[in-house]
């Protein structure tokens, strides 16, 4: 329904399932992890309005150093596409080509930031032609857990292991050539809990993805088969599903605190415009500092820590 979304009154329930109340046109709305709206009708006003009402969202000031100009009027808006300040198609070699990279790993937002992100709205401003791919795929972080092996799922719950995020990380996994002189390991990281309580819903949920560099506690071999056998349980076939996008104004909306997503890939890279666009509402729920200092600070993104994230930096810009 066009404009649906323009319609909505601040009373919205954020937290999503769907009953059906008849077969043909009726259903009552309340937790799912990710909800798709086709042709919604909004531009970046009424999507940065819209967004508003879930919370708090974050914003792309901290990162505009150096005299550097977003390509939207809104801050809060940040840049999911693959156009340059002009409109034009990114390169292969294109610096942002190689930063996107790291997007096609199955990660939660902001999981790198002190304080974590809750729900995240994307929206299609801009698509490719059908059939050249592009697509968003999300995985069920909270089915993953409830599905374990019950010697898994009994030492996540006795060990309560503690993960390291860095957008380093996941950049520098993403185009290892082109971040060969980035180091994550000399960046601070920020710290969650792998396993947490989902509030809204009450399950269990696993906190994972791209960004989750080590964890805590385990030798680098043990952390990385652990995480790799983590992610790769919650990515199986049966617990993923692909959304395509169909026209402009399509929106996604997930919760990174349930579910972890992924970009798609395809023909049209290099070639056809892809711009898509994400409000991001900051977590406000009693873990949503995990362990950190409550301090705002953007360590992926500041040059004047290190040297190395001068690269991290210009392949934003």
């Amino acid at each position: 329904m066009p404009g649906i979304l323009q319609q909505q009154s601040p009373e919205t329930t954020l937290q999503l399932d769907v009953k059906e109340l008849h077969p043909t046109f009726g259903a009552e709305i309340d937790n799912y992890g990710f909800l798709v709206f086709r042709n919604t009708g909004l531009n970046d006003t009424t999507h940065v309005d819209f967004s508003r009402r879930f919370g708090d969202l974050d914003a792309i000031r901290p990162y505009m150093t150096g005299g550097r100009k977003p390509r939207y009027d809104y801050y809060e808006l940040f840049d999911a596409g693959n156009v340059d300040g002009e409109g034009a198609v990114l390169g292969h070699d294109n610096p942002r080509s190689h930063y996107g990279k790291g997007n096609a790993f199955f990660h939660v937002d902001s999981s790198f930031n002190p304080r974590r992100a809750s729900y995240s709205l994307l929206r299609a401003a801009k698509l490719p032609p059908p059939n050249t791919g592009g697509s968003t795929e999300f995985a069920d972080s909270r089915t993953a857990f409830d599905t374990l092996p019950e010697d898994l799922r009994h030492r996540l719950l006795e060990k309560d292991y503690v993960g390291a995020h860095s957008l380093h990380s996941s950049r520098k996994r993403g185009s290892p050539s082109f971040f060969a002189d980035l180091h994550p390991e000399d960046f601070p990281m920020h710290r969650h809990r792998i396993v947490q309580t989902h509030e809204p819903s009450g399950r269990t949920n696993l906190y994972l993805g791209a960004h989750l560099h080590h964890i805590e506690g385990l030798s680098a071999t043990e952390s990385w088969q652990l995480l790799w056998s983590l992610m790769g349980w919650s990515t199986r076939p049966e617990n993923t599903v692909s959304v395509d996008w169909r026209s402009e104004g399509d929106l996604i909306i997930w919760d990174n605190t349930a579910v972890m997503h992924r970009a798609g890939g395809g023909a049209f890279e290099g070639k056809y415009v892809r711009d898509l666009r994400r409000t991001t509402v900051h977590d406000a729920s009693s873990t949503a500092w995990g362990l950190n200092e409550k301090k705002d600070t953007r360590p992926g993104f500041n040059s004047a820590e290190k040297p190395a994230s001068q690269k991290l930096q210009a392949a934003v810009t």
